[in-house]
């Protein structure tokens, strides 16, 4: 069981990370833009290319892998299906992205570009579908 004070740090650090999520996702113009929020241009100033932005997007996928990889390693149903649910939080705006973003590459790429992100989200809502392991109980003599 986890100490009050870890359960309370948890959720602080998820409620300040959520909106710092969301809002990109939601007005990703207006996070580029306005970040913070109080003040602005702290992602803008970096320019077009965004090394920043960049840096953060492979920090986080390799966060996520991070997370997949330590629910395998734990074996619980809990820590997978968090693991997934945490997959597809990151997959699906991804894909749908992608989805719309396609045109400008050969038919090939763009078959290939749907089928890879795709498949992150595919493979995440079957993991959440498989059923846990049922611990029987000793037999009784």
């Amino acid at each position: 069981m986890q100490r009050t004070i870890t359960r309370v740090l948890l959720v602080v650090f998820g409620l300040v990370e959520a909106p710092v999520g969301l809002w990109p996702l939601i007005t990703p113009t207006g996070f580029y833009q306005d970040f913070p929020g109080f003040r602005t241009g702290w992602v803008s100033m970096d320019g077009p290319f965004n090394e920043h932005l960049l840096r953060d997007f492979g920090s986080l996928t390799l966060a996520l892998a991070a997370t997949l990889i330590g629910a395998a390693v734990i074996g619980t149903t809990a820590a997978a299906r968090l693991a997934s649910a945490v997959g597809l939080l990151y997959s699906v705006p991804h894909f749908v992205y992608h989805l719309g973003h396609v045109s400008h590459f050969a038919t090939t790429d763009q078959v290939l570009i749907i089928l890879a992100t795709g498949l992150t989200v595919v493979v995440p809502l079957v993991l959440l579908v498989i059923p846990g392991r049922r611990v029987s109980s000793p037999a009784t003599p």
